[in-house]
């Protein structure tokens, strides 16, 4: 059982680091129509800025899942992330924005159903 945590942590930081990367890089300009226009205006913050710390916020928890393993509160933390990014994931499917990867309405869905799992194995892996 602890190779299987083990081996999904990896993926786990692998998944979080190809995504910060995608937010700071190639993806980053169409991220930004993911993100709601109340949360610009909530956090003061530019949609720009958001997906930046958001990229950034994602690299960070790839190396805390890679380098501290079995820390329980990284997967907490790992998980809160998922949490906090949901309403952006539900603002995309609601206003049928494409995104990168995310161009179809079922693709957007899929994402939806998606956010569940990716909180679980976040505790999962990291327990």
């Amino acid at each position: 059982m602890e190779s299987w945590r083990s081996a999904a942590r990896w993926l786990l930081a692998a998944l979080l680091a190809a995504a910060g990367i995608s937010h700071l890089t190639w993806g980053r300009r169409g991220y930004r129509i993911v993100v709601p226009d109340w949360s610009a205006r909530t956090t003061g913050l530019s949609k720009d800025a958001i997906v930046v710390g958001s990229g950034v916020a994602e690299l960070l928890l790839s190396g805390a899942v890679a380098s501290i393993p079995r820390e329980r509160s990284v997967g907490w933390l790992v998980a809160a992330f998922f949490v906090i990014v949901f309403p952006g994931n539900v603002h995309q499917w609601r206003t049928g924005r494409s995104a990168p990867m995310l161009r179809t309405d079922r693709a957007r869905f899929i994402r939806l159903l998606l956010q569940p799992a990716l909180i679980g194995w976040a505790l999962w892996a990291n327990r």
